[in-house]
């Protein structure tokens, strides 16, 4: 259990200076930081539910839809901050593993709320829900070594 606090807190292989043991002194405890997460994704996933079941509501249903999916998905990507703070999420956000990936989703959050809102294109709202939650896949799927590679062979499996 050491290790992994170590390691999701960004403290398995850097020095520890004294900037990181400011921060570290000031910062929530593990298990603050555990009840943090778990909260944080359960708003996420009852944000996403709603949404869902919104959808079927006349007239704004769409609306509410894209709102609640997208504030969603957007808490259960910020609980992980809980877990390694926010510069270190944002750096593993932007590594250049992700970077493509972490770009379509924040693209696809984006994409989803102009159709609702700007747009009105009800049936372009709904691609870019579904288009949004591939991309939250795929860039979840980069957290874990060779989960894409086995996702591409699958797939070049499954089309061959």
């Amino acid at each position: 259990m050491d290790k992994l606090k170590k390691v999701l807190s960004g403290q398995d292989a850097e020095d520890r200076g004294g900037l990181s043991e400011a921060v570290e002194a000031s910062s929530l405890s593990w298990g603050t930081r555990v009840k943090g997460f778990i909260a944080c994704f359960a708003i996420g996933i009852f944000c996403s539910l709603l949404g869902t079941l919104l959808l079927w509501v006349p007239r704004k249903g769409l609306h509410l839809f894209a709102v609640f999916y997208t504030l969603g998905n957007i808490a259960s990507i910020g609980s992980t901050v809980f877990l390694m703070g926010p510069v270190k999420q944002l750096k593993r956000m932007f590594e250049p593993t992700r970077l493509i990936a972490t770009i379509m989703v924040l693209l696809c959050f984006a994409l989803t709320l102009c159709s609702a809102f700007w747009w009105k294109k009800q049936g372009l709202a709904l691609i870019f829900c579904i288009l949004q939650s591939l991309a939250l896949t795929w860039y979840s799927l980069s957290y874990i070594p060779f989960a894409r590679d086995a996702v591409k062979k699958c797939f070049t499996a499954c089309l061959a």
